[in-house]
């Protein structure tokens, strides 16, 4: 564990304006310099470096973050490992917070990592020398069937002439390799290189015989596919069967029987086990290849399949990536989160594509990733569609994909399927959108959504009848089947679905932008907090940005200012873009303009805060059967409230 205090002098001995300024062309700009995103593709700059605060703040994409948040988003590097790297380019030793025998320990540790790490890379050169010869060796005799499987996919490898390949690139920038017929070959090629079989069996390349001792292949006669990390090491493989070569190929080769299996027919794609450098759920085949199209875009386009990934890359779509042999997890997710705000689901319109689509929402929204839906015609997967129509087939498909919730809702009222289905699915379907709805937190998109399943609704027809609205189908539903109706109307409203009045939702709106210029000439000049007349105006101010002030207070002194990177950690995410931004790029120039406005601002609030109480009680006077002395103790409040410097005009 690196200690707080090498943290705290990377962060302040790295100057971060040289270090974005390698990667981007900043120019200064008041208080900060400017320059093109390196996150997002853009034409007009909106991205800020604040040299004096130590951090940067992109009004576009909104990514902010030190000069450790740069290198871990730019080049995909671990906490530890950006700091490791700033450190070493200050000339800063790191300490780390750890006892000698702790610091033994984790030395070790990595040593250990890193030898898994260099065995995976041994085996990854061993598959892609089988496959195309190596210095001073040829193919394997048997790797042409390797080679007639990518030149069936329409990737076929070609020896390099020097002219642009992007079929050859893609082959060679995911390391496709073949791993050869028999028991035993890995195991001797990495024998011969020193490397014992038991590193070998760490990271699931080999296995140990079930009799006797020694170990054998666990990948053989497969085309391989190497599985990288976000930082291009090699930490695991998948391999897909191929045809078994004839019993006189084998004979002729003073090889016998087919290709030897260890548990009867192969299966068609076998992945390496998980091991202390490789968790399945952890890592995207493609996100290493992919991670400077996808920044770029500003999203990925996630597939079902290795071939899809490597298939899409060779055709110039770059951004492509694939889970690995499980289902979309929150971490694969985040990871994504990473290097772009969202995510194309371009899954096979089969079964099992349907329910990768579903049950990517929960990982999406877990992780704020954007999400949205690309529709393959029937039985194409994105390689077939590569393949046969181009790249710019699959490019219209994804730039006409719609929101993750609205193909949901679509998939769930598709009326074809949804008037076939029994009435009880019906209301299960119904049901089920309902349930989306209520999942949703955020209220605008659950209200655009709730209008989009309301018009998709009356577009059905059911027991000859057209409803209104996604309640009403439910309604007419179960009258269709003839059940009661009891508790109906509470079962489908969306969880905390909000009755307010358009004008209450500008009210709170209004409140909301006011409550924002008050932070924002607070983290101007931060020393503002300290003003007797200022201390008295922040009572005014409530949720989130009451909470900001908080954090703003916890973190500010005269010495040293406001500490951005402290306080953004506090910030509720709500507002924390409209905080970042403020930081980076200030509005005021003088302390003297920053309080007034904040003043006059929080006179504001207090009178809209008067009015809402004025109408609370009036709506109290008319709604309730109170005596006259109570409503004249309502009056006198409010009187009384009015008086006190508060008073509406």
């Amino acid at each position: 564990m690196i200690s707080p205090e090498t943290i705290a002098l990377v962060k302040e001995r790295t100057d971060l304006v040289a270090l974005i300024g390698e990667s981007v062309r900043l120019t200064r700009r008041g208080h900060s310099f400017t320059g093109l995103c390196p996150f997002h593709k853009e034409k007009t700059p909106s991205f800020h470096v604040n040299p004096n605060r130590g951090f940067y703040h992109c009004f576009g994409c909104k990514e902010t973050g030190s000069a450790i948040d740069f290198v871990m988003k730019l080049e995909g590097r671990t906490f530890a490992e950006a700091v490791r790297e700033l450190a070493e380019r200050a000339g800063i030793e790191v300490a780390e917070a750890l006892t000698d025998a702790e610091r033994r320990e984790a030395q070790a540790a990595r040593r250990s990592k890193d030898d898994l790490y260099a065995v995976n890379h041994l085996a990854a050169t061993f598959f892609e020398h089988s496959l195309r010869g190596g210095p001073g060796s040829s193919p394997h005799p048997l790797a042409r069937y390797a080679h007639e499987e990518l030149e069936r996919r329409g990737l076929p490898l070609r020896e390099g002439d020097g002219a642009v390949d992007p079929i050859a690139d893609a082959l060679q920038a995911f390391r496709i390799g073949y791993a050869p017929f028999g028991w035993d070959g890995l195991t001797n090629y990495l024998r011969q290189q020193g490397i014992s079989p038991v590193l070998g069996e760490r990271v699931g390349l080999l296995v140990p015989r079930s009799s006797g001792s020694g170990h054998y292949d666990r990948f053989r006669h497969r085309l391989m596919f190497a599985v990288t990390d976000v930082m291009g090491r090699v930490i695991a493989f998948s391999g897909r069967a191929l045809p078994d070569p004839s019993p006189a190929e084998l004979s002729s080769l003073g090889l016998t029987g087919p290709a030897p299996q260890a548990d009867g027919a192969p299966a068609k794609y076998i992945n390496s086990p998980e091991s202390p450098i490789y968790t399945k759920g952890e890592h995207l085949f493609g996100l290493y290849q992919a991670r400077q199209a996808v920044r770029q875009r500003g999203e990925a386009i996630l597939v079902e399949g290795n071939f899809d990934v490597v298939a899409l890359h060779a055709r110039g779509i770059g951004h492509a990536i694939a889970p690995l042999g499980t289902a979309f997890t929150p971490g694969q997710a985040k990871l994504i989160k990473r290097f772009a705000p969202a995510v194309v689901l371009l899954f096979d319109g089969d079964a099992a594509g349907k329910k990768a689509t579903r049950a990517a929402r929960a990982p999406c929204r877990e992780a704020g990733l954007s999400a949205r839906v690309a529709v393959l015609p029937a039985g194409l997967d994105p390689d077939d569609l590569a393949r046969k129509h181009g790249p710019d087939a699959v490019a219209r498909i994804v730039k006409g994909a719609r929101g993750l919730l609205e193909h949901l809702i679509d998939e769930a009222l598709d009326g074809d399927s949804f008037g076939g289905s029994s009435l009880p699915e019906q209301l299960a379907r119904v049901r089920a959108v309902a349930a989306l709805l209520a999942e949703e937190d955020d209220p605008n998109l659950r209200m655009m959504a709730k209008l989009y399943a309301d018009r998709v609704s009356s577009k059905l027809v059911i027991g000859g009848r057209s409803p209104d609205d996604l309640r009403q189908l439910e309604r007419v539903v179960e009258e269709s089947l003839s059940r009661p109706r009891s508790q109906t109307a509470r079962e489908v409203t969306p969880s905390g679905q909000s009755t307010d009045t358009w004008e209450h939702a500008r009210s709170r709106a209004q409140i909301q932008e006011i409550s924002l210029e008050i932070l924002g000439s607070l983290l101007d000049f931060p020393e503002l907090l300290a003003d007797d007349d200022v201390q008295g105006a922040l009572e005014c101010l409530e949720g989130d940005v009451a909470l900001a002030i908080v954090a703003a207070r916890q973190n500010f002194s005269f010495e040293m200012g406001l500490a951005a990177g402290e306080f953004l950690a506090q910030v509720p995410a709500p507002i924390h873009s409209f905080a970042a931004g403020r930081l980076v790029s200030p509005v005021f120039e003088a302390a003297s303009t920053a309080k007034a406005t904040l003043l006059e601002n929080s006179k504001k609030l207090s009178r809209q805060a008067l009015a809402r109480q004025k109408a609370a009680v009036m709506s109290q006077l008319q709604k309730s059967a109170v005596d006259a002395d109570a409503e004249n103790a309502l009056l006198r409040e409010l009187f009384q409230r009015r008086a006190g410097g508060l008073g509406l005009p």
